[in-house]
């Protein structure tokens, strides 16, 4: 995903985006959108925090943060994602500001069918959208809360407005401009529907960065419960489960890691580690040839515990 450096801002001039309208069309909606989904769709526990300039970042973590259960305001999310120099918030502040109150920031799918199916079950969403025309960017987070799919309109909280609704068409240009990036908060050891394996991998990566492996266990065990095909998250899952001293656990993980991709050199190696560990030697001594066969920056490391075995 391309990271936008730009700022991003309040902007009360809502009028602005009115020059995008002309032009705009309808975003084309997947079949199985209209059937699957009730027509009427509005989150109205979300609470709704109204902004003042340049704050629309720290607003709308405010709004998905308490909606999560944590208790913070916006004067007190301002120092840590807002950037004066930049008059607003960018991305990464927004998801590692997330993390610090032990929360996880999954993207979501940059299409007008994920942002609904989410808000069908329930997740707000945090949407970044560029209010103004691509040579003036006027950037803007809101959160969506719910639609009306008959009429093709979004109910999102935004700005000073508590209910601000949009139609599609409209919503889609300005959310285009931001590359359609948008997050749902979740609990650790939750995996919202319909996040993609690769976005979740993201997720609970960075959350493992600042918390650690064994607060990020719930995590991956929901992801491999989800994606049991995914031989990053078996491997993943097995580091974690390691972390939490339980090796024969682990070795399943890395076992199922290997066999999901036999090219995962890492994953041998850690796998001959912890059997090797377990003076299970002859497996070890396999899964451990197995790396040293493979290149890359754990194959030395194989190469010299089998010449020291």
């Amino acid at each position: 995903m391309k990271k936008l450096l730009s700022n991003a801002r309040f902007a009360g001039v809502f009028a602005l985006a009115l020059l995008l309208s002309a032009c705009a069309r309808n975003p084309v909606l997947l079949g199985s959108t209209y059937e699957t989904l009730a027509p009427l769709v509005e989150n109205r526990d979300v609470p709704f925090f109204a902004q003042s300039e340049y704050q629309c970042g720290p607003a709308t973590l405010a709004m998905v943060l308490n909606y999560q259960g944590v208790d913070t305001s916006v004067d007190e999310l301002i120092p840590q994602v807002f950037l004066p120099g930049r008059e607003g918030s960018v991305q990464p502040e927004m998801l590692a500001t997330v993390r610090r109150h032990h929360k996880l920031a999954y993207p979501i799918r940059g299409t007008m069918d994920a942002l609904l199916k989410h808000l069908a079950a329930g997740d707000p969403v945090v949407v970044m959208q560029n209010l103004s025309l691509p040579v003036y960017p006027m950037w803007h987070y809101a959160v969506a809360i719910g639609f009306d799919l008959p009429n093709e309109t979004l109910v999102l909280r935004s700005g000073e407005r508590r209910r601000h609704t949009l139609a599609f068409s409209r919503f889609d240009a300005t959310w285009a401009r931001s590359d359609r990036w948008g997050f749902i908060v979740a609990d650790p050891g939750t995996l919202p529907e319909g996040i993609s394996v690769r976005n979740a991998l993201e997720a609970i990566s960075a959350y493992e960065e600042v918390h650690g492996p064994q607060a990020a266990l719930s995590s991956w065990q929901a992801l491999v419960q989800r994606y049991p095909d995914s031989a990053m998250g078996q491997f993943a899952l097995g580091n974690a489960l390691y972390a939490d001293q339980q090796p024969s656990e682990a070795i399943a993980a890395f076992r199922a890691a290997t066999q999901q991709d036999s090219q995962m050199g890492a994953a041998w190696l850690n796998l001959g580690m912890v059997l090797l560990q377990e003076d299970r030697l002859d497996e070890a001594r396999n899964a451990l040839i197995e790396a040293a066969a493979i290149e890359g920056s754990w194959q030395a490391r194989a190469q010299g515990v089998l010449e020291e075995m």
